[in-house]
Order: C-alpha cells, then structure tokens, then sequence
C-alpha cells in the first residue's frame, strides 16, 4: 500500500510541476511578450496544445538540435518532423501551420503595394517562403504598369542543385497573365546565393526574349540560408 501511495503521489507530483511549467511560460508571453522566451521555449509553447500530457522541452530541444534554427525547424519538410521522438501527427501540423501563416503573413505584406517601393517585405516574403527549402524552387512574381503583384508562381522544382528553366515558357506566362516586368527568383539549397554561370546565362536568355516585347527584368534574387543577392546589385542586369 505505500508504495502504490508513493507512487502515486510522485506522478501527482510529476503532474503538478508540468502544469506549473507551462502556466508560468504562458504567463511569462503574456506579460513580457516573444522577446522573452529563448527559440527552445517558444516551440515548447507552440506544441502545448497539441501535446496536453507531454513535456514539450525536450522535444522542443530536440528540434532545434536537428534543425538547427527556429525557422529550420518550422520549415523542415514533414517526413523530417515525424522522426522527431514525441512529435505526434497533429503537432507536425501545429508546426507546419505556424509556418504556413508566416508565408501568409509576409505574402500579405506584398499585395496592393509596389513591390519596388517595398523591397525588405518582398525579401522578407521570398526568405519565409524559400530559404530553408532543401530543393530548388525557380518562381517568379508577375507586376503590372505600377509594379503591383499579379500573380507569384512557384514555376520549377529540381534537384538539390539545379531546376531546369524554360525562358519562352516564363515569358508565355507573363503574357497570359498582361504581365509589365517580372522579378525572378531562385533558391540555392546549399546556402551559399553566389550566382552560377548557368544563373547568369539563363538570366540574359530571358532579358533578351522580354525586352523587344515590352516586359522587363526587374531582377533576379537568389535565396540562401541566412542571405540573398540580387543580380541587379551585383550589375548582372
């Protein structure tokens, strides 16, 4: 009898410290807000309701040792996610809903605006979108006459280095949609943005078929890990 009670009073125990964890975090975002909690907490606090009865620390620890990042975690590809110990079905979606409504976030940022007139939201929307992707993806934004959206159409998906580009295709594309300027954009799942050689060529492909019928290149943005560039800074356009 007193060791059922003994144990008994230890899962009680057990129970009572999980239950104050979690209210001392949620009261911890109230009042101070996301500065507060370090990346390991803040995915604690994302899982809390997907996982009621589970301490969400180590896992959420365990992310972060797998992926490396907060945002590599949110945007680790699902089949990643599950080999994750603890992680159930309805967390991975939790998690991929978060990332979700911070593409939708961004993305939002972009419409009825000119899209030259706000270019940290545009790249703040493509690296949400892109960077953590372990494939390239060749997508591009279609502008009409006062550099608003139309349309942003993931166009490609290769390999872990490469995606094949058909240029009469994009500009078939821009001119169903009444296109005026286009801004390309790709991402190098390596990390590292610097433009390749076939970059570069397929590029000018592209300027030299959009030019003599009145659609222009904006740019063409490469997406890496934590950085981008822009073939417009570095004069390739």
């Amino acid at each position: 009898m007193s060791e059922t009670a003994s144990g008994s009073e230890k899962k009680s125990a057990s129970g009572s410290n999980h239950k104050g964890h979690r209210q001392r975090l949620r009261e911890r975002f109230r009042n101070s807000g996301e500065q507060s909690l370090a990346d390991y907490e803040l995915l604690e606090f994302l899982l809390f309701s997907s996982l009621p009865r589970q301490d969400t620390k180590p896992i959420a620890k365990a992310l972060l040792q797998r992926f490396g990042s907060f945002s590599a975690a949110l945007s680790a590809p699902r089949s990643q996610l599950k080999e994750i110990s603890g992680l159930s079905d309805v967390s991975v979606d939790t998690l991929k809903a978060v990332h979700a409504s911070v593409i939708r976030y961004h993305k939002g940022e972009l419409n009825e605006r000119q899209l030259l007139d706000s270019w940290n939201k545009v790249i703040a929307y493509l690296q949400a979108s892109m960077q953590h992707s372990t494939v390239e993806q060749f997508r591009i934004l279609f502008l009409d006459k006062k550099n608003g959206l139309i349309a942003d159409e993931v166009q490609q998906t290769g390999t872990v280095d490469h995606t094949p580009v058909y240029p009469r295709e994009v500009i078939r594309r821009a001119l169903e949609l009444a296109a005026t300027a286009i801004i390309l954009v790709h991402n190098h799942p390596s990390g590292d943005p610097t433009p390749s050689r076939a970059d570069i060529q397929m590029t000018q492909k592209i300027i030299d078929i959009a030019k003599p019928i009145g659609i222009e290149v904006h740019d063409h943005v490469i997406v890496g890990l934590r950085t981008n560039v822009s073939f417009r800074s570095l004069q390739l356009i």
